[in-house]
């Protein structure tokens, strides 16, 4: 009896297992964005959304974890001109993979966090099936 239960304890806990690493697989950590690409410069290579609004003079990279301002120079200015082929919308995030150096906020009203782009690494047409945009008609 204590040896079934101990198989079905093992056979449980080997499929939750299981079931969690396929999640961790697709799913991008921040650690994992945040880990340099065999370059040990004091950069970091960034993953996510980004979105850049011309009215307001304002960056972000959105990753799973966390929300960076980024400093608007030509670095910048470059990553824009290419995700704009992707953009349906202004308001479109799109994901992005950049090296950036990161520095933190002097501001209290800014991000907590700011990078500023020194190579776009990828630029990635969104997920069509995301739909998590709100859109507000007159």
């Amino acid at each position: 009896m204590t040896k079934n239960i101990f198989t079905l304890i093992l056979c449980v806990t080997l499929f939750v297992s299981c079931k969690n690493d396929s999640k961790t697989e697709t799913v991008t950590t921040e650690v994992d964005a945040s880990k340099t690409y065999d370059q040990n410069d004091g950069l970091i290579t960034l993953k996510g959304d980004f979105i850049y609004d011309e009215n307001q003079n304002a960056a972000v990279i959105q990753t799973p974890n966390s929300i960076y301002g980024v400093v608007v120079d030509d670095n910048m200015k470059a990553l824009n001109e290419k995700v704009k082929a992707f953009k349906k919308e202004p308001t479109d995030m799109v994901p992005v993979t950049v090296r950036a150096k990161r520095f933190e906020s002097n501001k209290e009203d800014a991000w907590q966090f700011f990078v500023e782009i020194k190579e776009t690494i990828k630029v990635e047409a969104p997920n069509p099936e995301q739909n998590d945009v709100i859109k507000i008609e007159n």
